[in-house]
């Protein structure tokens, strides 16, 4: 009689995943200001459900940031698998711009909810990790430019993505054009050294 547990823990876990799922087509929609009965109804669960699982808007914003940045770390963790070096590192990067243009919520969620972003993407120790060693293993193979960092890396990320989100306007729709541009410039030897932290403070 052990059975009925796991099969409320895959209920709540299902429950859970349609509820971020209607989260990202009202936000994409109707942004931040999306009602919880409405994210319910498209759910298909009661609002009390959301509630369970999401007790604040911010929390369900928070879940939403982590689950890019937990399927960024899986991104990252294949392009390691990758023979060459330098195709394993543009392929995450091409997969990343292409996750971050597609997706209206998260734009919402990185304009409106910066600190909500940055906190998830600091608790992905195992991206971060992932991220040093594609950089790495490029600028070993010599196809990187050695003075990139792999701090470097989210900060592109992050530009290229809010220029490219999903309902920005203008010539969003070609996330690639971008990133081919964004890529020439860190390829190996790189024409122009690369000025230091801070450069453009006052």
């Amino acid at each position: 009689m052990t059975l009925p547990a796991p099969t409320l823990r895959a209920d709540a876990r299902r429950n859970r995943e349609r509820v971020l799922e209607a989260a990202r087509e009202c936000y994409a929609r109707s942004g931040l200001d999306a009602q919880v009965d409405e994210i319910a109804r498209r759910a298909g669960v009661g609002v009390g459900t959301v509630y369970r699982h999401f007790p604040t808007k911010d929390a369900l914003s928070a879940a939403l940031a982590a689950d890019h940045f937990r399927l960024l770390a899986a991104r990252a963790r294949a392009a390691l698998e990758h023979s060459d070096p330098w195709e394993g590192f543009s392929e995450f990067m091409r997969r990343a711009a292409e996750q971050q243009a597609s997706d209206r919520a998260l734009a919402e969620v990185m304009a409106v909810q910066p600190d909500v972003m940055r906190e998830a993407a600091m608790n992905r120790a195992d991206l971060h990790e992932a991220v040093a060693e594609l950089v790495a293993r490029a600028q070993a193979a010599g196809r990187l430019r050695a003075d990139v960092v792999p701090e470097d890396v989210p900060m592109l990320m992050c530009g290229l993505g809010r220029a490219t989100s999903a309902g920005a306007g203008g010539p969003a729709a070609s996330c690639h054009r971008y990133l081919a541009i964004v890529l020439d410039g860190l390829r190996a030897p790189g024409a122009t050294p690369l000025p230091g932290a801070g450069a453009c403070d006052s």
